[in-house]
């Protein structure tokens, strides 16, 4: 995937990822009503977003193979983030959050191999300009960092949201940079790509150059 500017020009592998809906904050093509009300228990925001609307979803399908996938997925997380980032700094804006769906037989096969890169990069290219990535797969049982049980989602997800920038950072105790670079991020309106090249192997093999934590601590960045 070549990108020549964030969410800009034709990618070659455009369409690997088919648009179900697009950013609205009660899917049909979902059932998350359910879990979304578990979900408020651990999440103190969560509630003042979903009543004042602040919550949104979008979509997709995948629609070709792993690596096509991937790749289109990374590039839904950047255009997330730029719509979120013009709204964190209006008021109630930490109430944020742009979830981004996968459906499909390829993402419910390799779920987490799909997820795992784009969460990667996406959580170091934003931290610095104060948006949390995390991730959650459909059926997966996990839990909290205190051991308990988070319930389980029905759907593949990156959620994209506002940093809180006095709690995150201890989320992510196995990437101690991208912990300090969250508590001091600052939005000064900054191309993320800006020393960065725009095709998608090219940024992945520069994400190689942070330490890869386990697979079980990749998706601390809830």
């Amino acid at each position: 995937m070549t990108l020549t500017r964030i969410g800009g020009a034709p990618r070659p592998t455009a369409g690997a990822l088919r648009l179900v809906e697009a950013s609205t904050a009660w899917p049909t093509s979902i059932d998350i009503a359910g879990y979304m009300r578990q979900m408020e228990r651990l999440c103190p925001y969560l509630a003042q977003s979903l009543e004042r609307g602040h919550t949104s979803w979008t979509v997709y399908e995948a629609a070709g193979s792993a690596a096509e996938v991937e790749a289109e997925l990374f590039h839904a997380g950047v255009q997330a983030a730029e719509r979120l980032r013009p709204l964190v700094g209006r008021p109630q804006g930490f109430l944020r959050c742009e979830n981004v769906v996968v459906l499909g037989e390829v993402a419910r096969a390799r779920h987490r191999d799909l997820v795992a890169w784009p969460h990667w990069v996406l959580k170091h290219l934003y931290g610095p300009v104060g948006i949390m990535f995390g991730k959650f797969f459909a059926g997966q049982e996990e839990t909290t960092r205190s051991g308990g049980r988070i319930p389980v989602s029905p759907v593949s997800f990156l959620p994209v949201r506002a940093a809180v920038r006095r709690r995150d950072p201890r989320f992510l105790g196995a990437t101690p940079r991208l912990a300090a670079a969250l508590a001091a991020s600052e939005d000064d309106g900054r191309d993320v790509f800006e020393y960065l090249p725009y095709d998608w192997t090219e940024i992945r093999a520069w994400a190689k150059r942070f330490r890869l934590p386990k697979p079980s601590s990749i998706s601390e960045a809830r």
